[in-house]
């Protein structure tokens, strides 16, 4: 097996960033340094956690540039929120692929990869165009740059990722991502979490599940829940679709753009005795698909823990309210909510498969 190195991009909280979004920073960063120590202890030569900015040219200049040093050598790419979830057996995996011939490359999902393990990085890297950020590397690696990806989307744990407080408080669920952690009050949402959980556990009752939920995440639910489900799937890969595609959109999206975001809570009680609500996809209709015109991250932090008072965006706002204030449970976040994290949001009610 040739060299390996290990990248994880960090981005640190700004100097003016709230306390959210600082308290979030911190959880990322810890992560990165548990995978950094996992990484060296299954096989890799030099691990480093890379937290200065990315430059004009962005997360493609910075491939670039590492993977010349390389030589032979095989890189493995990650974000400091990213598979948090991941064992011994599966971070091996990825050095193994990295450390293999030219041609291969492995990542958690083909589709929007949090983590790409690629063999002989510098040769395969040199021409990386301006793909934004690891989510559309592996279809610029499979479609133009005749590398064979292999993923691990059967892999649910492979697909959690650190996007929010939210998520943090689902991973840590036992109380360690709680007020001192996420820095903030979390009674709200671990409330609402819970209330979630009891309607999935009643064989008379109907969740309701909206946003980008996978084919897999429906057939858990259907196995492991008692109530009934009504999922509407929407936007999966949003993030990486091709320019000129169609914007944007959604049919709980329009409905709010008809009626305000303050009709939320009605509008999903009509339907169900419970809620997860991917609000990505609701700001992303509402404000288009570049996250710079989204209201920022401050407030998405706030929203996704049910705390409207601190969010200055009205729209967002409004929207959080309404979740808050639904006469069922509601809870809004972003992927993992409604896609792998959906096993931990309901598992207080279940024992593991």
């Amino acid at each position: 097996m040739t060299h390996v190195a290990v990248l994880i991009l960090h981005a640190p909280a700004g100097s003016d960033a709230g306390p959210l979004t600082a308290a979030f920073a911190a959880i990322r960063l810890g992560n990165a340094e548990r995978q950094a120590a996992g990484f060296l202890a299954a096989g890799a030569d030099d691990v480093r956690i890379d937290d200065g900015p990315l430059g004009p040219n962005g997360f493609a200049g910075r491939l670039r540039t590492v993977a010349a040093g390389l030589g032979t050598a095989g890189l493995v790419v990650l974000g400091s929120g990213s598979i948090p979830l991941a064992t011994a057996a599966d971070r091996r995996a990825f050095v193994f692929v990295a450390g293999g011939p030219a041609g291969r490359a492995l990542v958690n999902s083909r589709f929007s990869a949090d983590i790409a393990a690629i063999a002989c990085a510098s040769g395969v890297l040199a021409d990386l165009p301006g793909v934004a950020s690891d989510n559309g590397l592996p279809r610029w690696l499979a479609e133009s740059a005749g590398v064979i990806v292999d993923d691990r989307r059967a892999v649910w744990r492979l697909q959690v990722d650190l996007d929010s407080p939210l998520d943090a408080l689902l991973v840590h669920s036992a109380g360690a991502a709680r007020e001192s952690v996420v820095g903030a009050s979390t009674g709200a949402v671990r409330a609402a979490l819970a209330r979630v959980a009891a309607v999935a556990a009643d064989p008379l009752a109907e969740l309701v599940v909206f946003g980008r939920s996978s084919s897999s995440g429906l057939r858990w639910l259907e196995r492991s829940t008692a109530s009934r489900t009504r999922a509407l799937i929407e936007e999966r890969g949003f993030r990486t679709r091709a320019a000129g595609q169609r914007p944007v959109s959604s049919t709980l999206g329009l409905l709010l753009a008809r009626e305000g975001p303050a009709s939320l809570g009605r509008i999903v009680a009509e339907l169900g005795d419970a809620a997860l609500v991917d609000s990505r996809v609701l700001l992303a209709g509402q404000f288009g698909g570049d996250e710079a015109a989204w209201p920022v991250t401050e407030d998405r932090f706030a929203s996704d823990l049910l705390l409207p008072e601190r969010i200055a965006d009205p729209w967002l706002r409004a929207l959080t309210e309404a979740a808050r204030d639904a006469p069922i449970p509601v809870v809004i976040g972003g992927h993992s909510l409604v896609g792998p994290g959906i096993r931990l949001a309901l598992a207080r009610n279940r024992r593991w498969p």
